[in-house]
């Protein structure tokens, strides 16, 4: 038992995402360009930062495969997400900077309903909305440690 809980707890360090770049309060402070468009509202409807309705909600945006979600994405950005674009910090940087140049690097028509670019600060952006989003999911490191926690019982009690 007592290994059960040295790999699970080893494990969720390794998938907590380290963003070294990124600083929470100057994202928080240049997310105030972002909320006429965008809010943050996690999935109980608990607003965590109350901003527009124009863009999608960018609660759990981190680890969201691009134009998927409850919001009408361009045809652009839904082309991106099925070609297997899912948004890291690198990714969401890259696109506030310059989303038409961006989905054009995807091999889309670059159309998209951001018409902001923001030439910097998107790594501290980035840092605040994965302070304000759930942790990421596993699933392969959950069946290992689930794996282990078998193994680990099964030795125990033979």
């Amino acid at each position: 038992m007592k290994t059960f809980f040295t790999v699970a707890a080893a494990t969720l360090a390794l998938m907590t995402p380290a963003y070294a770049d990124g600083d929470i309060a100057k994202g928080e402070k240049t997310f105030k360009k972002c909320k006429a468009c965008h809010m943050i509202v996690s999935p109980e409807g608990e607003t965590l930062y109350k901003g527009g309705k124009t863009g999608p909600n960018l609660y759990g945006v981190i680890g969201r495969t691009a134009g998927t979600g409850d919001f009408k994405y361009s045809k652009a950005l839904i082309e991106a997400g099925a070609a297997g674009l899912v948004w890291d910090e690198e990714t969401l940087v890259a696109f506030t900077a310059n989303p038409k140049k961006f989905l054009k690097a995807q091999g889309t028509n670059g159309k998209t309903k951001m018409s902001f670019k923001l030439k910097k600060g998107g790594e501290d952006i980035t840092a605040f909305l994965v302070s304000l989003s759930p942790a990421p999911v596993a699933e392969e490191a959950g069946d290992d440690v689930a794996e282990e926690a078998e193994t680990e019982e099964t030795t125990t009690t033979d």
